[in-house]
């Protein structure tokens, strides 16, 4: 990990529920619909609050309430509200495949430029089982991040040229393809998240950031260590992040009461339509996420029950300031310097993080930097 006196001060990040949202998941319906103006709001709240990026899901079907309940369109919806915004940045995740490089380039660029340069990319070869497949691609995992290599390579030719550019690979060919305006400054960083070899490969060849999602501690420091690794064996500085819920509370007794209460109306149904989805998935940490353990209790702190309900990252950091602050600590220690957060609702978890959570861990890091110097 880098020393402590080159490491950045510590991210902490937002979410925006385009599945919709609500005090209780899992239901047919969302209590709050993801409409524009609702995920304004959440934005809104966010940029206040002092987050400094917000990430913003793709899915081709709801993945958190039934599976054909309303879903807010990830790069349209990201567009409208970076121009809304002044300071918040956008992290838009993109599946490569699904459109024209090319044309995407100029699509990100023109978004760099409308939001002042808030614009970062988190790339998502993989996908949940059958989802990629509604819309067409069908090609497999192994090769979802070989074209996702040839994606940003040729995102970046595109951006970091002032002429045609020419790209011959087996997924992208470009033949004087332009983009201009350039993005601004050094253009969209890219994040990469997962927890396949080939994910942590790509990591280490084209990613400046590394995403894991929350899982037990020793589990992470293992996907933390071999994504470090695979910067330093290309000659890079890591750069890790971690994605999580948070189920807080003031008393911890209050957090679990909550953590059972969220999931408690969940439908059957919908229930049975993240089965499915989850049957045979090649996701490394998708698995990981829906492993089965008595009360979904997989720590002292962690709580896995909203991925009986939701497609990706079902785990929560469960408990009062002190302990989940604690938690956050702990994984800074490990080399995280990005954490990206969330919770139902979003908006009123939103400022409850802001105001009983981030001063305690900002608080604890400067502490704990002070006493290594």
């Amino acid at each position: 990990m880098a020393l402590m006196d080159e490491r950045p001060e510590p991210r902490f990040d937002w979410f925006v529920p385009i599945d919709g949202d609500g005090s209780y998941i899992g239901t047919l319906s969302a209590e709050r619909s993801p409409t524009f103006d609702y995920l304004r709001q959440v934005v809104e709240t966010a940029e206040e609050c002092g987050f400094y990026s917000l990430l913003i899901p793709t899915r081709f079907g709801n993945g958190l309430f039934d599976e054909n309940a309303p879903l807010a369109e990830t790069w349209t919806t990201a567009t409208a509200l970076a121009a809304l915004s002044r300071r918040i940045r956008f992290l838009v995740a993109v599946r490569p495949g699904f459109i024209s490089v090319g044309l995407f380039a100029q699509m990100a660029s023109a978004l760099d430029n409308i939001s002042g340069g808030r614009l970062d990319v988190n790339i998502v070869p993989g996908g949940i089982q059958t989802d990629m497949e509604r819309l067409g691609e069908l090609t497999d995992h192994s090769e979802r991040y070989a074209r996702a290599e040839e994606f940003i390579s040729a995102c970046r030719a595109l951006w970091n040229s002032e002429g045609p550019v020419d790209f011959d690979g087996k997924f992208v060919r470009l033949k004087g393809a332009l983009c201009s305006p350039a993005p601004i400054g050094s253009g969209p960083q890219f994040y990469i998240g997962g927890a396949s070899e080939r994910a942590l490969e790509l990591t280490g060849r084209q990613g400046d950031v590394y995403l894991c999602w929350i899982e037990p501690r020793d589990k992470v420091a293992l996907r933390l260590e071999a994504a470090a690794q695979s910067f330093r064996a290309m000659g890079r500085t890591p750069s890790l992040g971690i994605r999580t819920h948070l189920i807080l509370r003031d008393t911890e007794e209050e957090a679990w009461r909550a953590a059972d209460e969220l999931i408690s109306m969940a439908d059957e149904r919908v229930c049975r339509q993240r089965q499915m989805a989850f049957a045979g998935s090649p996701m490394v940490g998708q698995q990981a996420q829906i492993q089965r353990v008595d009360q979904h209790k997989l720590s002292d702190h962690l709580w896995n029950g909203i991925s009986t309900v939701r497609v990706n990252c079902g785990t929560a950091i469960v408990g009062n300031p002190e302990q989940v602050s604690d938690e956050l600590l702990a994984h800074w220690r490990m080399g995280v310097d990005e954490f990206i957060l969330s919770g139902f609702p979003h908006v009123e978890e939103c400022l409850r993080v802001a105001s009983d959570l981030l001063p305690l861990v900002k608080e604890k890091i400067r502490l704990e930097r002070c006493s290594r110097s």
